[in-house]
């Protein structure tokens, strides 16, 4: 009897499951490289800009002041110009005719009660007619961190 088998030993069967122990060695050995290294990554540092880091004021730009009221006045900013109060709707013929050269920067300084629209009318009406050097005047003060 060639077929049958001898002994008392059981018979061999497949296993159907994977076997995860090779896995999670693995697993582990990546654990403790990224412990063993995680404390000598120094974290990248993000110089953000702030009030009191705002660049200097160009020579001569022309300047339009928006106060609270909505009043608009316009001046070129050199020693001793005065503003002149105009209509907002003289606002682009003003500026177009004290620019000097074609690169002159507009420079706008708006009270911190006035509307955020109203600025923007202002700098999107210059911006569409030709004048791309605007910029936002800011108070050169050392800013004060944010409390939480």
């Amino acid at each position: 009897m060639a077929g049958m088998r001898k002994g008392r030993g059981r018979s061999r069967r497949m296993k159907n499951e994977m076997n995860v122990v090779p896995y999670i060695d693995v697993m582990l050995v990546l654990l403790v490289i990224f412990m063993v290294t995680a404390p000598m990554i120094t974290p990248g540092l993000v110089n953000l800009p702030s009030v009191g880091q705002a660049a200097e004021v160009p020579a001569t730009p022309v300047e339009v002041q928006i106060e609270e009221n909505g009043d608009v006045s316009v001046r070129l900013r050199q020693a001793g110009a005065d503003f002149e109060k105009i209509p907002k709707e003289e606002v682009l013929a003003r500026i177009q005719s004290m620019i000097q050269a074609a690169d002159t920067p507009v420079v706008i300084s708006a009270d911190g009660k006035v509307p955020y629209e109203d600025v923007m009318t202002i700098m999107d009406t210059l911006r569409s007619n030709g004048l791309t050097r605007l910029g936002l005047m800011v108070n050169q003060t050392k800013a004060t961190p944010a409390k939480k």
